[in-house]
């Protein structure tokens, strides 16, 4: 088939045209070359799309996901209310021991007041007369109160030496007849100054003469 063309100079020529005749009825239409490839891609795409039969970017499940977050939820709770009681109980605790520290710190400065009315009750001349018997009251009185807070006195006349609560500062010589028994081991002959035990722990040994 010929055709009249213009060249870009401007020129007309006559050349022939291929024409492709259109292919008999049944035949499949000839695909031109270098378009197999976006066929087989598109092929391929609907492929890996319908395998399973949904799409690979299915949303998730509205309830598996509101699930997954309580469960998180829940357990963020859990160790924050985990730990809001330890340190609940570590306060407490330090509370305590500052509270007991501070106590004791107390006692121990009273006891040089306790001393001297120890001293002062022992050097009374008339233990009947009016200042000693204010003397003796305001005394029994303050070891009363220390004593119900926890405050235990150690006044161990008689009983047998224990070097955890005694502190020996002399030795006393034996009496015949005192009944005293060499073999049990030595015992407190006499009380130098008292000694005191708070809550069950021994502040201050007793000072004594000690006799066996």
């Amino acid at each position: 088939m010929t055709g009249i063309f213009e060249t870009p100079e401007g020129e007309v020529v006559e050349a022939e045209q291929a024409s492709a005749a259109p292919p008999p009825p049944g035949e499949p239409v000839p695909v031109p070359d270098g378009d197999d490839d976006v066929i087989d891609a598109e092929v391929v795409d609907d492929e890996a799309v319908d395998a399973d039969g949904e799409s690979p970017e299915a949303p998730a499940d509205p309830l598996a996901v509101a699930i997954a977050e309580r469960d998180e939820y829940l357990d963020s709770l859990r160790r924050l209310q985990a730990e809001f009681n330890n340190y609940r109980t570590r306060v407490q605790k330090q509370q305590t021991e500052a509270a007991e520290r501070g106590a004791l710190t107390l006692v121990e400065r009273l006891l040089p007041v306790l001393d001297t009315l120890d001293q002062a009750a022992a050097h009374l001349g008339d233990p009947e007369s009016g200042d000693a018997r204010a003397l003796l009251a305001a005394s029994s009185q303050l070891n009363d109160v220390l004593a119900k807070a926890g405050l235990e006195r150690l006044d161990p006349a008689g009983e047998a030496f224990d070097p955890t609560a005694h502190e020996a500062v002399g030795h006393l010589p034996d009496e015949e007849g005192d009944g005293t028994d060499a073999a049990e081991g030595p015992v407190v002959g006499q009380v130098m100054r008292a000694g005191y035990r708070w809550k069950g722990n021994v502040v201050r040994p007793a000072m004594v003469l000690v006799r066996g």
